[in-house]
């Protein structure tokens, strides 16, 4: 089969690779849309020290089965499906709990740590345990289904998040998962959303996909924009998905006394925290890792169009042009959010 192979450091080549192994509980799925994620163009460079080459990246994928394993009976080949990034134990005290995201043993789809190598989805095929995979409905458009995996971030964070019906919400960043975190935050209840970035762009994407208002913050005093905008008290809760010392400190500074933060970007491996600000107002720091159990729900989100992914999609491109693309998001393209690959192109 052909595959996308991160070769080495900022090198990737479309190659012929040994098509994957099919375990009794496992399905062999050819790829239909996988898109590329941040944290692949982290990986590219080796930043992350997450993504060691040589290895087949991809983790946000959608496809049809195309075999199965001899214990599986729960899907049929020629099945729509997704799967999970995270590749879950099933048997630990914290999987066993239902929080598969915190499993003692996860492995991450196209991710090779050191500890482990697991190749991923920008190849014609991918082999993944049952246990992760979710039947799509037909009708919803593999490109839509790749995006999945970050609308489960997204509400995997609105979740972490405690919603009272009426709230005010802070979005820190609006960029994808930031866009995908205003439509997340307003279904859980949320009535006033405020959206923050430096890009007007991305705060004009913001506004169309339900931010009730748009705080450019290198020209405006974020927090003190967001306390006038809420009679004095502060936004009751307020998303970070950035990662990095600076947004916090705005999601934190946004918040009433009795708030809560919830972080979702993991940008930077430490930040500088106002301490005696969140001690003397009371102020609940949650942190949100992937998503746990949310597929089902997002796949319900997407084909009602509750939540909407079709804007943020820059391009559909075949594997031949993965390389490019890689390229250009790591160098910036201006106005690009998601790419996906299709490796049936």
């Amino acid at each position: 089969m052909k595959a996308l192979l991160l070769s080495e450091y900022k090198q990737l080549d479309v190659i012929e690779f040994d098509k994957p192994d099919v375990g009794p509980n496992d399905l062999l799925i050819q790829v239909k849309a996988c898109g590329i994620c941040g944290s692949d163009i982290h990986g590219y460079d080796g930043s992350t020290g997450r993504r060691i080459p040589p290895l087949v990246m991809g983790h946000e994928a959608a496809g049809i089965i195309s075999e199965i394993g001899e214990n599986v009976s729960e899907f049929s080949v020629g099945d729509h499906v997704t799967f999970d990034s995270t590749v879950s134990c099933g048997d630990c005290f914290f999987c066993r709990k239902g929080n598969i995201n915190l499993c003692d043993n996860r492995m991450v789809l196209g991710v090779s740590c050191g500890e482990y190598r697991r190749h991923g989805a920008f190849a014609e095929y991918v082999s993944v345990p049952k246990h992760i995979c979710y039947q799509l409905p037909e009708s919803l458009p593999f490109e839509h289904a790749a995006m999945i995996e970050a609308v489960s971030v997204a509400v995997h964070g609105a979740n972490r998040a405690p919603v009272t019906l009426g709230d005010t919400a802070v979005v820190v960043g609006s960029g994808m998962i930031g866009l995908l975190v205003i439509q997340a935050i307003r279904l859980a209840g949320c009535s006033t959303v405020i959206a923050v970035d430096l890009d007007s762009s991305r705060l004009e994407k913001a506004k169309e996909l339900g931010a009730d208002h748009t705080l450019k913050a290198d020209e405006v005093d974020v927090a003190a924009e967001v306390i006038k905008l809420t009679g004095g008290r502060g936004a009751d809760i307020a998303i970070e998905v950035v990662g990095a010392t600076p947004t916090i400190k705005t999601a934190i500074d946004s918040t009433r006394k009795g708030g809560s933060v919830t972080l979702i970007g993991n940008l930077s491996p430490n930040v500088e925290m106002p301490l005696q600000s969140i001690v003397t107002r009371e102020i609940s720091i949650y942190g949100s890792c992937a998503s746990s159990g949310e597929y089902p729900a997002c796949i319900e989100l997407l084909e009602k169009q509750l939540i909407k992914v079709d804007s943020m999609i820059t391009a559909k491109a075949p594997l031949s042009e993965g390389p490019e693309w890689f390229a250009r998001l790591y160098a910036g393209e201006p106005g690009a959010m998601k790419v996906i690959i299709d490796p049936t192109m």
